[in-house]
């Protein structure tokens, strides 16, 4: 029976990115606050001592029910390989090129780390209050917007009092900012 370091496919055969990201060049940087980068150490972490034993013992049962030109489970689980090392090599990229956001206590203006309150001046919704992130921490969810959306775009180098004009998929939006923190 083959050991697990039989099945590790050669970097020049793995998809570039993993996620359907685009690939993050040797040079470009990565913005992460403290905490995510260390979700991005985690994940690698968990990715290299757990992920990858899983995935070699799916490649060592599957290839043990024989012909492998017919055979669905080694095909999952190949892919599933290409993908578990697709993302290390993503996450290696990201954490080798990680500049740690500033968390400041004082922002005059908005920037990445800066947390802005605005209000819709559109639609007249209750005033929401985001954190300014990079792509790899953005988090619609906890109201985490990357640096690179319509919104983070139009934030950015604003200050308390700004009207600001939000070109957006789902329109125009016009929004105060009500506070920069």
């Amino acid at each position: 029976m083959p050991d697990m370091d039989d099945f590790t496919l050669p970097e020049d055969s793995l998809p570039s990115g993993g996620t359907g990201a685009t690939p993050i060049g040797d040079d470009e940087q990565t913005l992460v606050t403290r905490e995510g980068l260390k979700k991005l150490q985690d994940e690698l972490d968990y990715l290299k001592k757990t992920r990858r034993q899983e995935v070699a013992q799916r490649l060592k049962e599957a290839i043990s029910y024989g012909d492998l030109s017919e055979n669905s489970e080694y095909e999952e689980a190949k892919n599933e390989q290409a993908f578990v090392e697709g993302r290390i090599l993503e996450l290696e990229r990201k954490i080798k090129n990680a500049k740690i956001i500033s968390e400041k206590t004082a922002h005059k203006a908005v920037e990445i780390g800066s947390t802005v309150t605005v209000r819709n001046k559109t639609s007249r919704d209750e005033p929401e209050s985001y954190t300014i992130v990079g792509a790899t921490e953005a988090d619609p969810i906890e109201n985490k917007i990357s640096n690179e959306s319509p919104l983070g775009k139009a934030f950015l180098s604003r200050k308390t009092g700004d009207s600001v004009e939000v070109v957006a998929p789902g329109g125009t939006f016009k929004y105060e900012i009500l506070k920069v923190a």
